[in-house]
């Protein structure tokens, strides 16, 4: 009875308001005292049945059961083990409790009944505990409907019975123990057991330790592998668990049954065109395997790196690229998922680990004799794919292919040669026979209609992996000339130069309907500007051969001041002209970075220029850039959402509606690059702004009449020295006064206020000349300033000392009255001694000077007796043997005291 109060009392306040039905609750009462009052053992068992019907269909019945149902129901479970009918349909019962009913849907704040008995079910371990020793049971379906109740619990109150399950001793391994059962049940099981290890560390440490590996392979076997359904899905998803957030669980499973079994499913058996869903699902989760292998752990784990090393260097001594080329290249009829998938995993194998990269550089694809390196293959996948995702899959293998990796890069830009004029046009089918560098230029020179466009930006996407950060590779392909001589350079067309061509045809593509294309193709621009910022960057050759036709600078400031273009369009523009001037050692007139500037500054303006940065920085693409090609789990609620994939499923929300192809070109490292750049082009053209042109020098040989010179000639010279060093004053004057001009414009109400009262020259110099006293105050304030702080801290600290001295001196103080009390006690001490009983203290000492003579005068007494003893034993023997005793003593005390006066004469 107190369980029942126990119960009612806690829900009722939850269960019994105005809108419960009271007739749910009245039949729902009747039915539990039929149960546990009842006689007959058929009627308790129908009224079972009843309340079992009534709760899987009804929220008000899943109410009226919460709030007195629960003491009945697990009195069943403890106390009839022996009725199995009973076990059953308490077991149902309470399954139906905690189980939605889908077509009840109530106001969004109501109580959701499922979730507070569920609530209320783990609340105790005991029921825990009583559930789990069900699973012990013979019976095939007791053991079945214990583990959908746990699964339905586990959905409701996941760490409640996480935290039960783990205080309970051998929770853990019965349900282990339900894998080896039959197959419903099994399944069961499984899926259970995917649920509770999703989070919870310490269970998968358990889980592991009760053979969940070799437990998992051996139904994926029994299953088919690849070819089985759900079950093998399930088993996937909990070694996904098991691996992924533990270094220890991936060094466990390399080091005991190896990556053998997981590479036989990889493995394609029979109809190697046939890829059902099913099939898609399990490769995918296979793959996320690999994929988690590969990462090697948590961050936060110190032995991440070293485990994330060793695992790439066994799984491709294990022949992993062979298994991943054929889903990902080989295998035409594998879905674009897949393909996706195992393109990602080679790229993340080969990044950063030296070995890798030369097993791929060295791979070949196909049969003999028709073998292919595995790089030219990948480089025909991105070039001709339709997919935008697979094209970012593969582009992802070739950065982490040229990652840090020079010499792979030379190797690719020593293949970098330009095919015979018959083959420049030739369509892309015909690039079999191609080596990687000609496939490359083939498909960056056939840019002559939008689709060629496209296929242009996704080779130029490479041809940045190849050249980055490698000048030696920039000046190859900068060498690279196509096509015949123009009439304008004088010589055959630089690549860069056709590069630049593409970029403004790209912006002028029309759909078919006339209208711009930009919505469909809005990658390609960005993709293009992104190679030739690359190309540029600390390369002033390249500089050269950009600068060298004059309609680049030109389009360049109509891309960067054009407002229907993208903002990371005129973000990256405005980049390029940057890298123009800071990477710009020309001397030439109208080359050189003094006039780069100036054209910026007439043609776009600093203000405007520098906001094109700013604006850049603040879009989504900017703020929410991640590393490359970002992976989620794969659960069994998204497996089938992503077997299904499409171009764009990849697309983040907080991404909104940009292009996902947008996201892969700005990654997190070239958006690090964007903004040391920025910082380097805005300190330059501070630089070059302030500087006199380099024609401009004072010559002071010139100020001095030359030998033999009359005066009027003089006068003529020096005339026309002031006025050169005149035009060149206004020339700077009008520099400064349009900088002013455009600093004017942000420099808030005020400056604003005063902008408007400029007029002509003369007024623009002198607001220069305030701005720079301004300037020049503002410094000294900012001088004083770090004086007065200085001089606070100073005071500061002196004060502190102070106050330690003083609390150094108090101490001492303290100390010294210390001593002065202690000195006064011991005198007072001294002379309580010196005026005291000096008379008893004698009496003392004589005392203990007799107590030692009597003691030594007995020592004395006894030791003459002793001689007494022996001198009358000896003379009595003496009489015995003849002789006189009396005359042997004769003489003997004489002769002693006459010895003792012979040595008092001595003396």
């Amino acid at each position: 009875m107190d369980l029942v109060a126990k119960y009612q009392g806690v829900v009722g306040r939850v269960f019994r308001n105005e809108n419960s039905g009271s007739s749910e609750d009245s039949y729902v009462e009747r039915l539990l005292d039929r149960i546990s009052n009842g006689v007959l053992a058929e009627d308790r068992r129908a009224a079972m049945l009843e309340l079992q019907s009534v709760v899987s269909e009804s929220r008000a019945g899943q109410m009226a059961f919460g709030a007195m149902g629960f003491p009945v129901i697990l009195s069943v479970l403890k106390e009839e083990r022996d009725d199995f009918e009973m076990v059953r349909g308490a077991l149902e019962t309470l399954v139906g409790a905690l189980s939605p009913i889908g077509h009840a849907k109530g106001p969004a704040n109501e109580v959701q009944p499922t979730l507070m008995n569920s609530d209320l079910l783990s609340r105790e371990v005991d029921n825990i505990s009583l559930l789990l020793s069900l699973l012990s049971e013979e019976d095939f379906y007791v053991r079945y409907y214990t583990l959908q109740l746990l699964t339905a619990l586990l959905t409701n109150s996941p760490q409640r019975l996480q935290e039960a399950i783990l205080s309970i001793p051998r929770g853990i391994t019965r349900l282990m123990d339900m894998l080896m059962d039959r197959e419903v049940i099994r399944n069961e099981a499984l899926l259970l057991l995917s649920y509770l290890t999703r989070e919870a560390e310490e269970i998968q440490k358990i889980v592991v330790f009760e053979g969940a590996f070799e437990k998992i392979f051996s139904i994926i076997k029994e299953e088919g592998g690849s070819e089985g359904g759900v079950v093998v899905q399930d088993c996937l998803e909990l070694l996904n668990n098991l691996l992924r957030n533990s270094a220890s669980n991936q060094v466990l499973l390399r080091e005991t049954m190896g990556f053998d079994q997981l590479f036989s499913v990889l493995k394609l058996r029979g109809t190697t065109y046939k890829f059902t869903q099913e099939k898609t699902i399990n490769l995918l989760s296979v793959l996320e395997t690999i994929n988690l292998l590969i990462i090697g752990g948590p961050e936060t784990d110190p032995g991440r790196d070293s485990n994330k090393l060793t695992n790439k260097t066994v799984l491709v001594q294990k022949k992993v690229l062979d298994h991943l080329f054929m889903l990902g290249v080989e295998s035409q009829w594998a879905p674009v998922p897949v393909r996706c998938a195992a393109l990602h995993c080679i790229g993340d194998l080969i990044a950063n680990h030296p070995k890798n990269l030369e097993e791929l550089a060295s791979k070949r694809l196909g049969e003999e004799p028709d073998l292919e390196p595995a790089l030219n293959s990948v480089l025909r996948i991105l070039l001709r794919t339709s997919s935008k995702q697979e094209f970012m899959a593969a582009d992802y293998l070739f950065k982490n292919f040229c990652q840090q990796n020079p010499d792979g890069q030379t190797m690719l830009a020593s293949t970098l040669i330009l095919q015979p004029q018959s083959m420049i046009h030739a369509p892309v089918e015909e690039d079999v026979n191609m080596s990687f560098g000609s496939m490359l230029l083939h498909g960056l020179t056939t840019g002559e209609n939008e689709v060629d466009v496209e296929t242009c930006s996704r080779a130029a996407s490479v041809l940045s992996h190849v050249i980055k950060g490698n000048n030696q590779c920039k000046e190859k392909v900068l060498q690279i000339e196509l096509e015949a001589p123009t009439p304008i350079l004088g010589r055959a067309e630089p690549l860069l130069h056709r590069m630049v061509k593409y970029l403004a045809l790209a912006s002028s593509m029309k759909s078919k309907d006339g209208k711009s294309s930009t919505s469909e193709n809005v990658f390609v621009q960005p993709i293009i500007l992104k190679l030739l910022i690359i190309w540029l960057s600390d390369c002033p050759n390249v500089v050269q051969c950009f600068l060298d036709s004059r309609p680049h600078l030109t389009y360049l400031l109509e891309l960067v001041s054009n407002p229907t273009t993208i903002v990371c369009v005129r973000g990256l523009a405005a980049v390029l002209l940057g890298e123009c001037v800071i990477y710009n050692k020309s001397n030439a007139s109208g080359r050189d970075a003094y006039s780069i500037v100036d054209a910026i500054s007439q043609k776009v303006g600093l203000t405007s220029y520098f906001l094109k940065f700013e604006e850049m920085q603040k879009s989504s693409l900017f703020t929410s850039a991640k590393p490359f090609f970002p992976r989620k789990s794969l659960t069994r609620s998204s497996a089938a959402s992503m077997a299904e994939i499409g171009d764009g499923a990849n697309e983040s929300s907080d991404q909104k509606n940009e292009h996902p192809m947008l996201a892969s070109v700005f990654d997190s490292p070239f958006v690090y690059f964007l903004k040391r750049l920025e910082a380097d082009i805005r300190e330059k053209m501070v630089e070059a702004y302030s500087s006199p042109k380099s024609q401009v020098t004072v010559v002071p040989a010139e100020l001095e009449q030359r030998s033999g010179e009359n005066d009027v000639d003089y006068i003529k010279r020096l005339k026309t020295f002031v006025e050169k060093q005149c035009h060149e004053i206004q020339d700077l004057l009008s520099r400064n006064a349009t900088l002013a001009e455009d600093l004017a414009r942000t420099g808030g109400n005020n400056s604003s206020s005063l902008e408007r009262k400029v007029s002509g020259g003369s007024d623009r110099v002198q607001l220069e000349t305030l701005r720079r006293d301004l300037q020049e105050a503002s410094q000294r304030i900012e001088t004083l300033k770090a004086d007065k702080a200085k001089a606070e801290l100073e005071a500061s600290t002196y004060k502190n000392l102070a106050g330690k001295t003083e609390s150094d001196l108090k101490s001492l103080s303290d100390a010294y009255n210390s001593l002065e009390q202690a000195n006064f006690r011991l005198e007072k001490e001294v002379d309580a001694l010196k005026s005291g009983d000096i008379e008893a203290l004698k009496e003392e000492a004589r005392e203990e000077a007799l107590k030692e003579s009597e003691a030594e005068l007995s020592d004395l007494l006894v030791c003459l007796g002793q001689e007494q003893s022996k001198v009358e034993k000896l003379s009595t023997r003496l009489r015995e043997l003849g002789e006189d005793v009396d005359t042997l003593l004769e003489g003997i005390g004489d002769d002693a005291g006459a010895d003792d006066a012979d040595e008092d004469e001595e003396d």
